[in-house]
Order: C-alpha cells, then structure tokens, then sequence
C-alpha cells in the first residue's frame, strides 16, 4: 500500500513537473515572440533612407499591402508586418490613397501613417480674375478631374442651388487660392472647397455693407469681378470701383471691355467694333447697369474694392499701357488722354 502512494507521489511531481516545463517553455516563447515583434516594429530598415510614394489603392487587402511595402523596400517581412496589423486590429482600417513614406520609419510609424488618412497632397493655385473654363483646364491639367465634368457642375442648377449660392452659374464663386487636395479629388469636391471659401471671406459684415449700398451680394461680386478683370495695377482697384459706382449712380454705361469679351467665341486678342456692338447679356456697351452675373472670378481685394470704393468724381480711365490708368472727370479730358496713350497722339 505505501508503494502505491510513493508511486503515485512520484508520477504527480513528474506531472508537475513537465507542466511547468511546458509553461516555462511557452513563457519563453512568448517572451521571444514578444521580442521578436517589438524589435520588429520599432526597426527601421534603412535609418537613412529616402522619402517615396507608396500608394494603397482601393479593395487592396493586408496582404497586398505588406507586400508592397516589402517590394518599395520600406518594411523587412511582411508576415511580421500583417500579424502586427491584425495583433492592433488595423487589418481593415487602413485608409486608400498616396502616403509619403520612407524606410527611415519602423513599421510601427508606418502602419500609424496608413491608418491616419493623411495622404499626400497636391497643389492647386487658382489666380485672381480667371473665369470658370479656365479653371477647368486649371483643374485638368493638374490630373483632378475632368475639365469638362467640372464645367457641367458649374452650370448645373441643381448643385448651385445644393451650395446655396445664386446665379445661372458658379462663376464669380470659384474663389481664388491656392488649394491642397489629394490625387484623383473628384471635381464635385474641388468646387465645394472653392465655394466654401467664397462664403468664409465674403463676411456677414461685408453682406450688410452690400445691404447697405442697395446692391445684393450677386450684383457685389459681378461688379468685383468687372474690377478684377479690368485691374493692371493692384492700388488702383478702389479707383476703378469709384468710376464704375459713379456710372451707375449716373445711370451710364460701364463700357467695359472685358464685359464684351466674355461669352464670345471669336474674340482673340483684340476687340472688333462688331464685338461692341453684339447685344448679349454681359455686354456693357450695349446695356445699362451691372451684367447678368459675373465674367470671373475675383478675389478679396476686388471683392472689398467694390464694397469700398474711393471716393471721387471720376467717370473714365484708359490704360497708359504701363499696367496702370489715366482716370478723368469728363469726356473732353478722357478723350485727351486715349489721344495720348492709345492714339500716341
């Protein structure tokens, strides 16, 4: 009987002891798994090396992912690579678009960087005064969207009507800036941004000054845009603002030529006498009061010029052809003064 118990004993520590063995053995393991894995994400895999684009394209998986990665070099085993992403839960929440990488950064930053969204950003510099065609091509060329897509967003009434902003069109809200957005940015998302920045520059302090000159904020930006258009010299804008305001209060013509280009297909480089007599919508030497909309797109200065113009008794200017006008108060001195710079009479 006490040799059964001895025996019993001696198999229960045997036991004991291969379960610990083993536990010992998997705490080891783990720790070299642990190990292995922490040296891993924190290892670069060239400290000094280079900056790159590395694209996640849409419907691309983990394994697609870490692969790449492995073949731009900037990670060192993609197995590791995935069973990290998964080990953080991060498998499907990595973000499509273009990442500025490097292999200077251990995986661990560079699995931070895909799950942020913070993708690589392109330029787009719209300038003051451009209509809504030449910022389609603007567009375009900088491989947004398609030009064409972009004008047909501008004139469709359903979207202007979603942004909330008048008029037949989007011109004169295109406002002028210089952008960033990511690759392949649909045209719907670059006309949102621009419109949005209309609406923040053009304040509700400015809308009251509008208000308060008689005019609505369509009528201050066509106006603004006539200015921008017809502006050289960019101190001169409050001045050109005065002369068009004065015309109106005087119930003129603005005569203004960019007014006349606008809309016309057979206009190129030089305004025709049957260009100034063609009767159309825009066409100030052929109309009294403000166009039906916009010719461009004008940015702030224009913008405040209109609201604020100087104050004078000026009704003409002609170009001195030196980017900057010679302003008069009557018809006998503008004359005079085409005579001079445009006639070198």
């Amino acid at each position: 009987m006490k040799a059964r118990k001895v025996k019993s004993k001696e198999k229960f520590k045997r036991g004991l002891f291969c379960f610990a063995a083993v536990c010992l053995g998997a705490a080891i393991a783990a720790g070299a798994g642990l190990f292995w894995m922490k040296t891993f994400i924190n290892s670069p895999v060239d400290p000094k090396g280079k900056t790159q684009t590395f694209t996640v394209s849409p419907g691309q998986g983990l394994g697609t992912i870490a692969g790449n990665l492995k073949l731009q070099g900037l990670i060192s085993d993609p197995l590791k690579f995935k069973i990290y992403a998964r080990y953080k839960k991060a498998a499907t929440r990595i973000k499509t678009g273009e990442y500025e990488l490097s292999p200077a950064l251990s995986p661990n930053k560079i699995l931070t960087r895909l799950l942020s969204g913070r993708v690589k950003l392109y330029k787009l510099t719209i300038p003051e005064g451009l209509n809504m065609e030449e910022i389609a091509v603007l567009a375009q060329t900088a491989n947004f969207c398609s030009g064409k897509h972009f004008l047909n967003l501008c004139k469709d009434r359903t979207f202007i009507t979603e942004l909330g902003l008048p008029g037949i069109t989007l011109e004169g809200y295109l406002y002028p800036d210089t952008y960033l957005f990511p690759k392949n940015t649909s045209c719907r998302t670059l006309i949102k941004k621009m419109t949005a920045m209309f609406k923040k520059t053009f304040t509700a302090a400015w809308q009251d000054r509008a208000e308060e000159l008689g005019f609505s904020v369509h009528e201050i930006v066509t106006l603004a845009s006539i200015i921008e258009k017809e502006t050289g010299d960019a101190s001169e804008r409050p001045l050109i603002s005065s002369v068009f305001h004065n015309r109106l209060k005087k119930n003129m013509r603005l005569e203004s030529d960019p007014t006349v280009i606008y809309g016309v297909d057979d206009y190129h480089g030089r305004i025709r006498y049957r260009h100034l007599r063609r009767v159309t919508p825009y066409n100030t030497y052929q109309m009294r009061g403000l166009p039906l909309g916009p010719i461009a797109n004008p940015g702030a200065q224009a913008l405040k010029a209109a609201l604020y113009p100087a104050q004078s008794d000026y009704l003409f200017f002609v170009s001195k052809n030196d980017t900057t006008h010679q302003f008069s108060k009557n018809l006998r001195d503008h004359n005079r003064a085409v005579k001079k710079y445009q006639l070198n009479r």
